[in-house]
């Protein structure tokens, strides 16, 4: 059982704690939305309700009135839930999950009111965004604490996500993980994934499994997009009238954030969501489950007909794959994806109806962007046919990418899918007679954020830089660069 402060009041109390609010006579749960002035969870007699804010059932969305009043039909999806509104504030429990639920039941007697209170919402801010912790063991909750919490306390993001697949079906982690991201610091959401189902249930510790939020001028929708014991991913249940309802009470000036662990184009039923969302102008759709890290920029070949590409990010994940691979100097494993970015998060900045990405590397400066991947010491006569390998992180067919040797004119770089060539080599490196320590790395898959190109036939004997710069869809710039030998045969 969850506990949380006791000045936030039986409110808190209850939701975070699982419990469910007494209904009233009849099909209809009302409640009351207030301005929670002294943060105490309660409404006390001058404590004033909040108009036009927000509530659903999981299937319909109303708005209170003008005293703060909601009344919705009573639904099976298990839930009340206010959609937080812009300005405003859920209370969080000790752990920073934001509580802006009630389960609702039989037994429990109260209302199910929502205190919320006042804080600045600029249409300038940012979020911390990660997929796929998937923790096996307390050792995994260690190494998620040392590799990514404890370097984003005191960060200036308001809130983060995680994109699914908290644990890999341990449920009895979730507590833990929540305990360790909440020492970071802000308002921490979850969205629910393919490994994270048995008991307890993603529900009792987190809440409802899709909601809808507020912040800034940016309207936030978390989905669940696959059912347990089913083997495809769609939006199964009420969702999808959720989603209508929601919307419907949206302004189509706002951007729209959908949030889900399986990304769209995986989903069988993806173009019933197309049509629902295609006529909103800027939507962006945000995803895990792969273990890479992947832009695409959906079209009608992909049963999108918006105004323009819907674009969705495979996020890459914090366990890397499932926190495999060689320990470094405190144990952690470097947990690199299959198509060889290293483990991280990112964070993303929001101004109005824009945005823009930065891939954050776990533990390593915020301009670590790229691998190059060259031989140490080529032949000269060898030098054309040598290609060098660049691995953009967070790269897309909208980025470019340009080399140069030592001081000499930048030339673009051709964008191709494969392996990287370094994953490749820690992979045969654990083959080896002394393969490295650690749990054992999975095979590479495609990566489609490599660029390539050869050596110049001039380069002479000596020693030469190589540069590499990459300027993203952004328009963010990044260099780095790599030392070779060349000899003379």
């Amino acid at each position: 059982m969850r506990l949380v402060p006791v000045i936030l009041g039986l409110f808190l109390l209850l939701s975070a704690c699982g419990a469910s609010a007494q209904l009233p006579e009849g099909k209809s749960v009302v409640g009351v939305v207030f301005n929670d002035a002294n943060h105490n969870g309660v409404r006390d007699l001058d404590e004033k309700g909040i108009a036009g804010v927000r509530v659903s059932n999981g299937i319909d969305v109303v708005k209170t009135d003008k005293n703060g009043h909601y009344e919705l039909p009573l639904s099976d999806t298990g839930f009340v839930f206010v959609i937080k509104p812009r300005g405003w504030m859920t209370p969080v429990d000790e752990d920073n999950l934001p509580v802006f639920y009630y389960r609702i039941g039989r037994h429990t007697p109260t209302a199910p009111d929502f205190p919320l209170h006042p804080q600045k919402e600029p249409d300038q801010f940012k979020i911390i965004l990660t997929s796929d912790t998937q923790v096996t063991s307390t050792e995994d909750v260690n190494f998620l604490a040392h590799d990514i919490a404890e370097e984003l306390i005191g960060t200036d993001a308001v809130f983060g996500v995680t994109l699914g697949d908290i644990v890999f079906d341990k449920p009895h982690l979730f507590e833990p993980l929540a305990k360790v991201m909440g020492t970071i610091g802000i308002p921490w959401y979850y969205v629910q994934g393919n490994h994270d189902q048995g008991e307890p249930t993603f529900e009792s510790v987190f809440g409802p499994a899709y909601y809808a939020f507020d912040y800034g001028p940016v309207h936030f929708i978390v989905l669940r997009n696959f059912q347990p014991l089913k083997s495809d991913s769609q939006l199964y249940g009420r969702q999808l009238e959720f989603l209508k309802n929601d919307l419907d009470t949206a302004s189509k000036n706002q951007l729209v954030v959908l949030m889900t662990h399986v990304p769209s184009t995986e989903m069988t039923n993806r173009e019933e969501l197309f049509r629902l969302i295609e006529s909103y102008p800027n939507i962006l759709a945000l995803a895990g489950h792969s273990h890479t890290q992947e832009h695409k920029f959906l079209t009608e070949a992909d049963g999108w007909n918006g105004q323009k590409p819907l674009h969705q990010l495979l996020c890459g994940t914090a366990s890397g794959v499932w926190w495999t691979g060689a320990p470094d100097e405190l144990g952690i494993p470097h947990s690199t994806m299959w198509d060889g970015t290293p483990n991280g998060y990112m964070v993303v900045s929001f101004n109005g109806i824009k945005y823009s990405m930065r891939y954050k590397v776990a533990r390593r400066p915020d301009d670590f962007q790229m691998h190059i991947y060259c031989p140490d010491e080529i032949n000269a006569a060898d030098a054309e046919k040598t290609e060098v390998t660049v691995n953009v992180f967070a790269g897309s067919e909208r980025s470019k990418v340009e080399m140069r040797i030592d001081g000499g004119t930048w030339t673009p770089m051709e964008k191709f899918k494969g392996k990287d060539p370094y994953y490749v080599l820690m992979c045969k490196a654990q083959d080896s007679p002394n393969p490295p320590s650690g749990k054992k790395l999975y095979g590479a898959a495609n990566c489609v954020h490599l660029w390539k190109s050869s050596l110049p036939r001039s380069l002479t004997a000596g020693t030469h830089v190589i540069h590499v710069r990459t300027t993203d869809m952004f328009g963010q710039t990044y260099t780095d660069c790599r030392i070779i030998r060349v000899v003379s045969q």
